[in-house]
């Protein structure tokens, strides 16, 4: 069993020289502000991770890929994530601290949490920081949750709105376009019927023949 502590080092990424016999990794109280794809990768016996106290923001899709089965605690508390993708956690049974981090609470939230196994200890600190509906920021998000609240129903309505929003400058374009159209070609027409007019007419020109055959 290798327990490897690189608790306030002033690290600002994960280590890549880690031992591969490595079961306990304390990497708290840094500057990190990453979790790159296969972060662990070559980490097979890890079975704790804690990476709380430090400045992590984005956590990639496969972040934790290698170490789904044998992982059985994550804490990734007192960071600044504010979402992760949808798969960043998938397949791991470990336990996971989220708690005091700047959550935004939407679907993706919503659906990364309901396949997680949360720290029942810190569930309670896992707070909205901002929501698609403002009336939810500042709540624990198991909470709104638990009072029945989806936030993939706020997403779809957002598209939806965004959708309708979209088509309605796109006619209001093609509306413009066709006024325009009209207005020119009128315009043109109407050019042209004065050049017409300002045509000599044929009469006028019989007229002017006479008068120069009368004066020949």
């Amino acid at each position: 069993m290798t327990v490897v502590q690189c608790m306030s080092r002033n690290l600002d990424k994960i280590p890549s020289d880690l031992p591969r016999n490595t079961v306990v990794l304390l990497l708290a109280s840094n500057h990190i502000t990453h979790i790159p794809n296969n972060a662990f990768k070559e980490l097979h016996y890890l079975q704790e991770v804690d990476l709380s106290n430090n400045d992590i923001e984005t956590v990639d899709v496969g972040a934790f890929q290698g170490v789904s089965d044998s992982l059985l605690v994550l804490d990734l508390s007192n960071n600044r994530i504010e979402s992760v993708p949808k798969e960043a956690f998938a397949r791991l049974r470990a336990k996971i601290s989220l708690s005091n981090n700047p959550w935004h609470c939407e679907c993706t939230l919503q659906e990364v949490l309901r396949e997680l196994r949360l720290d029942p200890e810190t569930v309670n600190e896992v707070i909205c920081h901002t929501a698609v509906q403002e009336e939810y920021a500042g709540k624990p998000v198991i909470q709104v949750l638990d009072s029945g609240i989806n936030f993939c129903n706020f997403h779809h309505k957002t598209t939806d709105v965004a959708m309708f929003v979209t088509m309605f400058g796109w006619f209001t374009m093609v509306i413009a376009y066709v006024i325009y159209y009209v207005r020119h070609n009128q315009e043109d027409a109407r050019r042209h019927l004065e050049y017409l007019k300002s045509l000599p007419s044929s009469s006028q020109i019989s007229k002017d023949c006479d008068t120069i055959s009368t004066v020949l």
